[in-house]
């Protein structure tokens, strides 16, 4: 008996191989231009070409929508700036090279008008949410770097085949697009900074699990992994028209100040069904945080902040003066816990996810003044050790995940040491975590108890210790990779002071063993 296959999982398939081949035919094209030096190129490109596809595809929805109510609508863009105003004009080679990338551009004689990328970064809104405000925050870094103009048209002429009216295409684009940042991670170097593997990212919404009505916020977004899977998690909860605005209106927002993760972001979250992202394009630390108030606190922060880089002193000057510091990671763990919805006797506090390198753990100075008003105004509840190489190949050092609330202080925490799986050494780019392996650690979160894996520390021993994070897991064998390096060389010398003095007593057994001889005999 032949099996067929259902009608909708056909034209799924269908869907997807037809735009995989769009997609894959234009960077076919864009690899022979010369202008374009790789992937880390050929992504920019291309996403922001398509944002323009997708934008003027919803154009196209609002102004039928405008036309069936009876009610005047403004477009975003004007005229000849509209995708379908030049990407299916006649404008090719050097002259839709002119249009792109020149300040001026004269259609005729003595009538210049703005170049398109000029035109989309003068745009202006009204007010930060207004599209307008967003699409000259993305554009304001663009360049075309294509330089063959004929290459150009091909690569537009193709993308206008996209359709982004449909909710299917969207979904399926949304896929290959978060394929195409995986690879970008991979071409580049620096791109790992804003790329938290996928299976990582999903534990922590699972585990902080936003409902509806609450706001999720990522003041370091890169390109807004932790965004996507927070409004997939809340897209999944709509039942109403309501839902779906409170979806799309207050719900997500996001923050990162350099250009090329923040357009990713911003396509990244159109394809998955956000027609207006509101990530801010500034440096979330540039606020005092003294006058951060209850209006721009949120009910639940998904992040992996930078670590290691290093803050100027402007910036530096936002904080506490006791809690000043160059290092990124200790800033945004003071611009997190500063951002968390006070509990009040009617609403729980706000609750936090936050990776963070092996070294916060045993900071002392800044590091541990941050760390005791962790745990003395909130719930640091638990601290999930990650396998050493999870961020491997693009980062080696040892990582943490966070979980805190506003319902503290802190009585004990919770650690679990999530281990590599077996018969596994080391993580890679082709053999990344998997979600699957978070199942043992998600079927424990809810009825915890101590077992190889989990113990439990009183708060009373943390701060005893100065507020050392790092404690090892007394049911294991020690793990070397997870202790300091003042640590690991405290137990070395241990070990080698006990080998000494065995080795004293061993010697002086023998003197006496010796001697015993010695008398027997004479």
């Amino acid at each position: 008996m032949t099996r067929t296959r259902p009608p909708k999982l056909k034209a799924e398939q269908t869907t997807a191989q037809r735009l995989s081949s769009v997609v894959k035919s234009v960077r076919d094209i864009m690899r022979k231009d010369k202008g374009l030096s790789g992937d880390a190129d050929r992504l920019p490109m291309l996403t922001w070409l398509m944002f323009l596809k997708f934008l003027d595809d919803l154009e196209h929805n609002h102004e039928a929508e405008a036309e069936f109510e009876g009610r005047p609508y403004r477009p975003v863009l004007e005229g000849v700036y509209r995708w379908r105003g030049w990407a299916r004009s006649d404008l090719t080679g050097d002259d839709l090279l002119a249009f792109v990338n020149q300040e001026k551009f004269e259609v005729e004689p003595g009538q210049p008008m703005p170049g398109l990328l000029a035109y989309l970064r003068g745009l202006q809104g009204e007010g930060a949410r207004d599209r307008r405000t967003v699409v000259a925050e993305i554009f304001r870094g663009v360049q075309n770097r294509m330089i063959n103009g004929y290459l150009l048209k091909e690569v537009v002429q193709k993308l206008d085949s996209l359709d982004f009216t449909s909710s299917e295409e969207s979904h399926t684009l949304g896929a290959l697009y978060e394929g195409m940042l995986r690879e970008m991670r991979d071409a580049a170097g620096d791109a790992g900074e804003f790329y938290t593997p996928r299976a990582v990212v999903r534990f922590m919404v699972t585990t902080l699990d936003p409902r509806l009505g609450e706001t999720v916020l990522d003041p370091a977004s890169g390109t807004g992994g932790f965004l996507v899977e927070a409004f997939e998690h809340l897209k999944a909860q709509v039942k109403t028209t309501e839902d779906a605005e409170v979806l799309q209106e207050r719900s997500v927002l996001g923050g990162e100040a350099k250009p090329l993760p923040y357009l990713l972001a911003q396509m990244n979250l159109t394809l998955h069904g956000m027609e207006s992202p509101q990530i801010d394009s500034g440096n979330s630390l540039r606020f005092n945080l003294a006058e951060i108030g209850d209006r721009e606190r949120v009910d639940v922060i998904l992040a992996n902040p930078p670590f290691g880089g290093e803050e100027e002193r402007g910036i530096q000057n936002n904080f506490p003066a006791d809690k000043r510091t160059g290092e990124t990671a200790l800033l945004f763990m003071q611009l997190i816990m500063r951002r968390l919805r006070r509990q009040t006797p009617t609403q729980k506090g706000g609750r936090a996810g936050v990776v963070v390198p092996n070294g916060f753990l045993f900071s002392d100075g800044v590091g541990a003044r941050v760390k005791q008003e962790l745990l003395e105004d909130f719930n640091l509840h638990t601290i999930v050790r990650l396998p050493n190489g999870i961020f491997a190949p693009y980062t080696s050092i040892p990582t943490n995940i966070l979980f805190f609330d506003r319902g503290g202080p802190t009585r004990e925490v919770w650690y679990y040491e999530h281990p590599l799986p077996a018969g596994k050494k080391n993580y890679s780019k082709t053999q990344p975590v998997q979600f699957e392996e978070f199942a043992p650690p998600l079927a424990w979160w809810g009825n915890r108890e101590e077992n190889e894996r989990a113990w439990r520390v009183d708060v009373s021993a943390i701060k005893a210790n100065n507020y050392n994070l790092d404690v090892k897991n007394p049911n294991a064998a020690q793990d070397f990779e997870h202790m300091p390096p003042e640590q690991l060389l405290a137990d070395i010398l241990g070990k080698e002071r006990r080998i000494l003095a065995l080795l004293e007593e061993l010697q002086a057994e023998l003197g006496q063993q010796a001697g015993s001889e010695e008398v027997a005999h004479a």
